[in-house]
């Protein structure tokens, strides 16, 4: 099956006279299943939709944009895997060098808010055509959010985009039943009854069995308000027991509707077994992001995880979806086949790689509970873990001719993997699936830093801990464990951050990376660094908002970089701890700042 037209020439090579849908896309055209404008394309294409792709246009010229003319039904758009603001800067919000969804990594494909942008530029070039957008910006910015790089609260993006609907959460069966209103002659201003869509309207007296939100006024000036207002999202993320969400504008009102219920087994088959190219266009000579996914298999969906940093349940939901046995031993056969595999599948997971089965019985029966979460601050009595077919697939896909070794490294949820009584799965572990280290994510190790995380307590990462180096000495492995950490999150002061250096210290850790707390839309920790304010508690949090303070507490995470000798020096002086200070065997740094550079000199 050829990729679908990206040119005028490549459609009228088909037949078409016009296409059903454009889709205009902000990443490259990469015809894999990883990258959401594929899945989109041959979901419609497999329900008898003609589709035309428009990657990364020209926002400031008109001939990309009418390279097909107008589609009989409507425009897609989207900025891509990843909102087009985090993929633009870094944390400290300076513009980043390389896009790694763009040709040889090129930076510039793209505009900021890319959805506003395109979508702004077909509403002046064909301002009667439904405008449909979707994918990761859109989804989570589907109601008023904090922006994080404007630092204030925006409106819901189909307000400020011009858009005529929000496709949100995983969009194979809503853009299908989109396609289908519209091709039935709807108008688009009457599909309005979709799960898993956003709409605006003047009108809501037809409407029902709905809950308020606080207006757009009064999230923008009140943050206990906007505390509610995120509390109230979050409790409505679950397509069973989630009730239709309305937000307030001057003259408008945004109306989310109910989520689209999680995939079936059967329906993640069909979308993973549609017929891609399996490659980038091409037109292409290297889209760097493609190298990640290439031989890797995703497995489910979904986390019931529920860090407050991490915007996977606004987006995925708690529930589990996952692929069967049989076609991800499929996909791992065709990996086998491919002219350029070494013989290594390098991932085999999804948001997190050990949840493939649904937390519990009950939720598939009643929804994932509004008030309560699966494994914090311990495990839900009615947790169920097991690892049992995870570890079928694995042993599956290890005796594939020609698959030396299968990897997992899309990340173990160490807590509920120490849940598991069976060590069947931790055991196999350690001997077939580490690719000489295993990336896990404690995030901090202070109990007032991972209460607002929502992360287990320290003692589960110690006791996984010491159970890896256990089984890596009796299986005669040399495997390292690298944690995740964050530095400045919510609720973490200069203290919380010299208990990680303290902590760091003792349990001979040197961090090579850390990742300074990014507030991106949607997350309940971005909410915190925003108002200050738990949103479940409405108590207070402290929040680093300093750049100089934030980089103080990063740089205590690292305190062998003599680069970051001074920042460390000056956080032990500003939190009274001199006594860190000096060439005892607590201290955290030497005086004399070239000693540091001499003892790092004779360690290499």
């Amino acid at each position: 099956m050829p990729f679908l037209p990206t040119t005028r020439e490549e459609m009228l090579e088909r037949g078409w006279e016009q296409p059903d849908f454009v889709l205009v896309w902000g990443d490259a055209y990469v015809d894999h299943p990883s990258f959401c404008g594929a899945i989109i394309s041959r979901q419609l294409e497999a329900f008898g939709y003609k589709v035309c792709i428009v990657n990364q246009p020209d926002w400031k010229t008109d001939e990309d944009w009418t390279r097909f003319g107008k589609p009989r039904l409507a425009f897609l758009v989207t900025s891509g895997n990843i909102d087009s603001m985090v993929n633009h800067y870094s944390v400290s919000k300076h513009h980043r060098r390389k896009d790694s969804y763009t040709d040889n990594g090129e930076m510039g494909k793209r505009p900021d808010r890319a959805i506003i942008v395109y979508t702004q530029k077909i509403r002046q070039l064909y301002p009667d055509t439904p405008i449909v957008i979707g994918g990761i910006e859109a989804s989570l910015r589907r109601l008023a959010h904090y922006d994080y790089w404007d630092d204030k609260v925006r409106n819901s993006i189909i307000i400020d985009s011009q858009a005529d609907l929000i496709s949100y959460g995983m969009g194979e069966r809503c853009i299908v039943e989109i396609a289908d209103a519209l091709n039935a002659g709807l108008d688009i201003h009457d599909i309005t009854f979709i799960k898993g869509t956003v709409f605006k309207t003047k009108n809501i007296d037809y409407l029902s069995d709905y809950v308020m939100l606080p207006s757009i006024q009064e999230v923008k000036t009140d943050k206990r308000k906007y505390c509610e207002s995120f509390r109230i999202q979050n409790q409505n993320r679950d397509a069973i027991n989630a009730d239709l969400l309305i937000e307030p504008y001057d003259g408008w009102y945004v109306v989310q509707n109910t989520p689209q219920p999680p995939l079936s087994t059967q329906e993640m088959d069909d979308t993973y077994d549609l017929p891609y190219m399996y490659a980038p266009h091409p037109k292409y000579h290297h889209i760097p992001a493609f190298d990640e996914v290439q031989f890797s298999i995703v497995s489910n969906r979904g986390c019931f995880g529920s860090c407050t940093f991490c915007a996977i349940t606004a987006h995925q939901g708690r529930t589990i979806s996952h692929r069967s046995k049989e076609s991800i031993v499929k996909e791992g056969k065709r990996l086998a086949e491919d002219k350029d595999f070494k013989g290594y599948i390098h991932d085999v997971g999804g948001p997190t790689a050990n949840f493939y089965n649904p937390s519990c019985e009950e939720q598939l029966e009643r929804g994932t509970c509004k008030m309560k979460e699966c494994l914090y601050p311990g495990p839900c009595r009615n947790l169920e873990v097991s690892h049992t077919n995870y570890l079928e697939i694995l042993r599956e896909l290890r005796q594939i001719p020609k698959v030396k070794k299968v990897f997992i490294r899309s990340g173990i949820r160490y807590d509920y993997l120490i849940y598991d009584k069976d060590e069947e799965f931790f055991d196999e572990l350690i001997k077939y699936h580490i690719s000489g280290q295993l990336k896990v994510a404690p995030e901090h190790i202070n109990p007032q830093v991972l209460s607002h995380m929502h992360k287990p307590k320290m003692e589960v990462f110690n006791e996984f801990a010491r159970k890896y180096a256990e089984k890596n000495k009796e299986f005669h492995m040399d495997q390292y464990m690298v944690p995740y950490l964050i530095s400045s999150h919510p609720g973490s002061d200069l203290k919380a951050a010299i208990d990680l250096a303290l902590y760091l210290k003792k349990n001979h850790i040197n961090p090579e990376q850390v990742q300074d707390f990014y507030p991106t839309p949607a997350t309940a920790a971005t909410c915190m660094y925003h108002t200050g304010l738990d949103p479940f508690t409405l108590k207070e949090v402290y929040v680093a908002r300093d750049p100089h303070e934030k980089a103080m507490q990063r740089a205590l995470l690292q305190v062998k970089d003599p680069f970051n000798y001074d920042l460390v020096k000056e956080a032990l002086i500003k939190a009274h701890r001199e006594d860190l200070i000096g060439n005892g065997p607590e201290c955290l740094i030497p005086k004399d700042k070239y000693q540091l550079k001499f003892q790092r000199g004779k360690r290499k």
